[in-house]
């Protein structure tokens, strides 16, 4: 079992320890309500070094990149950052990832942690161009501080006026002095950044922005960063997306280019984005009282229509909801379906399934 630079950090903040894709990281510190609340209202601040990062160097990065990445990369400016997945053939997802560009010679590849020595097999599977792909997540660490005082506290760490940062752009800077990635991005729907750096460097500043936030800022385990997600119709690799899943199912035809160039699996999405897709990730509300969970079954009458991929009560709205892929024609919105939980089946009815409304800073 890995365990990050943070983990000693971890333990003193009394965080409940989980395995999660081989790491031993923190599910929640007091409870996943109060972390989820004080992102929203304040700060909250992550664990995140377990993600990998591939480093992409050379005079045909740029093509690479382009040949295996949904987005479109040949328009992205330097220190912008673009999200979009890798596809297989079939057109479903190797993994949904975030791609740094530092120049068209220089690319940085951020991909789930799950997912890091299939990704960097399928990458250099596919590098058929002059440049190198090297695997340096053993060597970085990262934190992600989210939420509306992020801001404001980070600024009183660095010399660099964060207010000039943009959404998905990032920069190298100090924060007390230290050399550090960071981007303007997050995983939790609130504006937010996410840094970058050695070890040491990330150890250092996890301590550092706890002291400067004080009262404003909260260490926030794995648990509310789902609920936090998923209340902003975030995907989660595994749940809305995967190998049997594509990104036009999924909903994420945005970081899909199809009128760039050529990407590993387009012809497939092409088609789909054509034809309309069988199915769809839509959002549901629980009518009846329950909770509905990942992988529970959803019905029209007696007929299997779907699953669930995601399900909670939302912390921010108090509703029952969940994502789940609905087969057409029982995609549309207000239809009346059931979802099997337990043996009990539970009245739902199709809606929007961006939950809450996201607070990002452009």
């Amino acid at each position: 079992m890995k365990k990050t630079i943070l983990y000693d950090s971890h333990l003193k903040l009394n965080a409940k320890m989980v395995d999660f894709a081989g790491f031993m990281m923190p599910v929640v510190y007091t409870s996943i309500k109060e972390e989820h609340f004080y992102v929203r209202e304040k700060a909250g601040m992550f664990d995140v070094s377990h993600m990998g990062e591939f480093y992409v160097k050379g005079k045909e990065a740029e093509k690479f990149v382009d040949n295996i990445f949904t987005n479109d990369v040949l328009t992205q400016k330097d220190n912008q950052v673009l999200y979009g997945m890798m596809c297989y053939p079939n057109g479903g997802v190797v993994d949904d990832l975030l791609v740094y560009k530092i120049n068209r010679e220089s690319f940085i590849m951020i991909v789930n942690a799950s997912n890091i020595d299939k990704d960097f097999e399928w990458a250099t599977k596919n590098n058929i161009f002059d440049c190198t792909l090297t695997n340096e997540s053993d060597k970085i660490s990262e934190v992600a501080l989210q939420g509306p005082l992020a801001e404001e506290i980070l600024n009183t760490l660095t010399d660099y006026d964060l207010t000039t940062l943009p959404f998905f752009t990032f920069q190298y800077i100090k924060v007390n002095g230290k050399d550090v990635l960071v981007s303007r991005t997050g995983y939790t729907g609130e504006d937010g950044f996410e840094i970058y750096g050695d070890h040491d460097v990330i150890a250092k500043i996890w301590d550092e922005i706890l002291e400067a936030g004080k009262d404003n800022v909260m260490a926030c385990g794995l648990g509310c960063r789902d609920t936090l997600r998923f209340e902003v119709a975030l995907p989660l690799y595994g749940n809305e997306l995967g190998k049997d899943i594509t990104p036009i199912e999924a909903g994420l035809s945005f970081a899909v280019k199809l009128n760039a160039g050529d990407f590993i699996g387009k012809d497939v999405l092409v088609k789909q984005k054509l034809e309309k897709t069988k199915r769809r990730i839509v959002g549901l509300s629980l009518l009846d009282k329950g909770i509905i969970r990942h992988g529970y079954e959803v019905y029209h009458e007696d007929l299997l229509v779907g699953f669930v991929t995601t399900g909670y009560k939302s912390p921010s709205t108090g509703e029952t909801v969940a994502m789940a892929m609905i087969d057409r024609p029982y995609d549309k919105l207000k239809t009346e379906l059931t979802v099997s939980v337990r043996g009990k089946m539970k009245k739902v009815v199709v809606r929007n399934k961006k939950f809450y409304q996201k607070s990002y800073k452009n």
